[in-house]
């Protein structure tokens, strides 16, 4: 089920392997996609996961970056033929 709002699609998991939040930023380009997952993940509680979908290539290199910087937790960077994957764990 999908709830949206602008900029940010919640959804309600499935199953406990799926995030509660998703972020798609397809077609953004830098640096929308971190600007838009730094404003997701500070509306979120510690340790709650965010699915960021982005198709920008310079996102493999800002989304860890980004992590590392925040603290957050990369737990996942995937891609899926043109977009790129990332769970994050809030820190």
């Amino acid at each position: 089920m999908f709830v949206s709002c602008p900029g940010l699609t919640y959804t309600i998991p499935m199953n406990n392997n799926r995030p509660k939040n998703l972020l798609d930023v397809r077609g953004l380009l830098c640096p929308l996609p971190v600007l838009k997952a730094r404003k997701a993940l500070a509306a979120l509680a510690s340790g709650e996961v965010l699915e960021l979908h982005a198709t920008d290539p310079m996102s493999a290199i800002d989304v860890p970056h980004f992590c590392i910087e925040q603290g957050h937790s990369l737990l996942t960077q995937d891609r899926h033929n043109e977009t790129f994957i990332y769970r994050i764990a809030r820190a």
